[in-house]
């Protein structure tokens, strides 16, 4: 087991690049997203793993970055949504199904969306959708839409 103890310099792999960046053996994942590398898509939410606004994709699986230390993601794939560059079938099924209100659920339900298509390549049935969709809160209610959005982006060709 590693023991990091100050300031630590740690190498991350986020949406194909790496960084290098110093962080406290207490820093969570989505400040250092955030803070040092400007990747604001993640937001802050809970704090506490409820509300998924802060979820990224670690290893092909989606994960909330305010639960997670910056020092367990080193050795770790990162994926956030700018990593998608706009281009993902969910982004664009996400405006066609006009599936975001406010907004600031919207970049944790496109992560968890891209997520389930990166594992269930072809469209799984309801009851996995919506365990998946499960992980994130939309205070504005948009969760017709959202569905409507999950079921669009396996109709769009990546």
């Amino acid at each position: 087991m590693v023991q990091y103890e100050g300031k630590t310099v740690i190498s991350l792999q986020v949406n194909g690049e790496t960084y290098e960046v110093a962080v406290r053996p207490s820093d969570i994942l989505l400040d250092i997203l955030r803070e040092q590398l400007g990747l604001t898509s993640a937001k802050a939410g809970c704090l506490n793993g409820d509300c998924g606004a802060c979820t990224v994709i670690v290893d092909g699986l989606p994960a909330k970055s305010c639960l997670m230390l910056a020092v367990e993601a080193e050795g770790h794939v990162i994926l956030t949504v700018e990593g998608l560059g706009g281009l993902a079938p969910i982004q664009k099924a996400f405006v066609d199904a006009d599936a975001f209100q406010c907004g600031y659920c919207t970049s944790g339900f496109l992560i968890v969306c891209h997520a389930l298509k990166m594992n269930y390549p072809v469209l799984p049935e309801e009851y996995i959708i919506e365990e998946w969709l499960q992980s994130n809160l939309c205070r504005c209610t948009s969760y017709q839409e959202i569905r409507r959005a999950v079921h669009l982006m396996y109709e769009i060709q990546a």
